[in-house]
């Protein structure tokens, strides 16, 4: 099952690609290209014979169509957000863009229900919910770039993945190209439909590996009425565990965010990122909760509750509620920097796992441990969605320790502290995807019987190889 490196390909089967799209929806340039072959953490630098932005679902149809024909290699992609290298062109493979399939097609307010295109953007999709009272309630950082086709095709999480479940969990329906060029026209609206195979989820996940999703439809929920953002210092994960369970008990499950992040973490986003510290105690962690309930009043008293009843069982150290949107905009900031600001003090080793959250503080543990032990004097700085498991286990390099030689131990990290997320019943990649970064671990951790059916997948879905070659498996 060989595919044709495009970069190779002739000028007459490029022609007949860029016919398709038009000469200037087909990019060979350069420096035109660079946007679309560098991604966001600049780990990955691809090349490309073409970049093909379509305008409609018969175009990527076309498109795929021609591409089968000929065994040439596709590589889809959305916002270029993506953090595990699965949107890189690696060896020359023309990059199907579909930032222009931007139409929000339907807003559904009485079904719940927004139908968006592959290239609408998180933000976008949030503003038209907004604008009929409703929320879509997935919340990224990169909202404003990263866009809806990417993020089903990598099952993205999030913040709020607590209250309201990671990308898979909002999809009803989606639209999806095929390896041949057919369209699977799956885009309903129901809750209950039980006709054979659900077969959305085959494509949620897959990152462009099974089909192309061009369109979905996805669930909204009600609005908030009110929302409460605290910021608390804590002494230690288990106690950060504790009063997660505490503030779902109180508030019988209007927990929306419960984000961690360790102390000096924390003081790097201040020192680079300009933030403010929330509070004069410093403690070995933090966390940022986040309330939110259709009704207009008491929830601020549930979350003096909350807060009042960890301070009586020693799980609070000190703590603060937001007095205005603009102070929760801040706390949430330091959340958002977190990752980013690492890169400021030199090398960064990422992670991102889950594990069932009761043994959130025995990975921690041993992972500074281990991690520690393979390479002193590195600073393990752990953050992340404790409500669901999903720890960005970020090690950032020792203080005056040279970058290169450092991220040279990124295989060694990986084996130590994988190990540990193994041994507690976890996931390697929890909310970024496989891509290529964590390729070459899945044989060796997935279940045989589900790595060959995977495999099985990819053969009867895609028999020429053609869809993002070399990604996931």
């Amino acid at each position: 099952m060989l595919t044709k490196s495009p970069a190779g390909a002739d000028p007459a089967l490029l022609a007949r690609f860029a016919a398709i799209v038009g000469q200037k929806n087909a990019i060979t340039d350069p420096q035109a290209q660079a946007p679309y072959l560098v991604e966001m953490r600049d780990m990955f630098h691809g090349v490309s014979a073409m970049v093909l932005r379509p305008g409609a679902v018969a175009e990527v149809a076309a498109i795929l169509a021609l591409a089968n024909e000929t065994s040439t290699a596709i590589v889809p992609q959305g916002g270029n957000t993506g953090l595990v290298g699965g949107q890189t062109p690696q060896h020359g493979e023309i990059v199907l863009s579909l930032n222009r399939l931007d139409r929000i097609r339907e807003v559904d307010p009485v079904s719940n229900t927004i139908t968006c295109e592959a290239g609408v953007t998180l933000q976008r999709a949030r503003e038209a919910a907004a604008a009929v009272d409703r929320l879509y309630p997935q919340l990224l950082p990169s909202e404003g770039t990263c866009t809806i086709g990417g993020n089903l095709s990598t099952n993205a999480g999030g913040t709020a993945a607590l209250a309201y479940g990671i990308a898979r969990s909002h999809a009803l329906g989606v639209e999806v190209v095929l390896a041949d060029g057919r369209v699977l026209n799956n885009l309903n609206k129901l809750k209950k439909d039980n006709t054979g195979y659900d077969l959305k989820n085959l494509f949620i996940g897959a990152e462009g590996t099974l089909g192309v999703i061009t369109a979905a439809v996805l669930r909204l929920v009600p609005r908030p009425k009110s929302v409460e953002t605290a910021w608390a210092a804590i002494p230690s994960v288990q106690a950060a565990v504790d009063l997660l369970g505490l503030a779902t008990e109180l508030t019988a499950g209007g927990v929306t965010s419960f984000e961690i992040m360790a102390r000096e973490g924390i003081d790097i986003v201040i020192k680079h990122g300009g933030a403010r510290d929330p509070l004069a105690e410093r403690s070995p962690y933090s966390v940022l909760i986040e309330l939110s309930s259709q009704r207009r009043e008491g929830l601020r008293e549930s979350m003096e509750q909350i807060l009042a009843a960890g301070l009586e069982k020693g799980l609070v150290l000190d703590a603060t509620i937001c007095e205005s949107v603009e102070q929760a905009k801040a706390f949430w900031r330091i959340r958002e920097l977190f990752g980013e600001m690492q890169g400021r003090e030199g090398g960064s080793i990422k992670h991102d796992v889950s594990v069932p959250v009761a043994n959130i503080p025995a990975f921690i543990e041993e992972g500074n441990a281990a991690a520690r032990k393979l390479i002193p004097g590195c600073r393990p700085m752990p953050f992340g969605h404790v409500g669901d498991g999903n720890i960005h286990y970020n090690i950032t390099q020792p203080v005056g320790a040279d970058k290169a030689e450092y991220l040279k131990r990124w295989d060694d990290m990986n084996d130590v502290i994988y190990k540990i997320v193994l041994k507690y019943g976890g996931s390697v990649s929890a909310e970024h995807g496989v891509g290529i970064v964590k390729r070459d671990y899945l044989p060796k951790i997935k279940d045989p019987v589900a790595y060959e059916l995977m495999k099985t997948l990819k053969r009867t879905l895609d028999p020429k190889g053609i869809l993002n070659p070399g990604k996931v498996l």
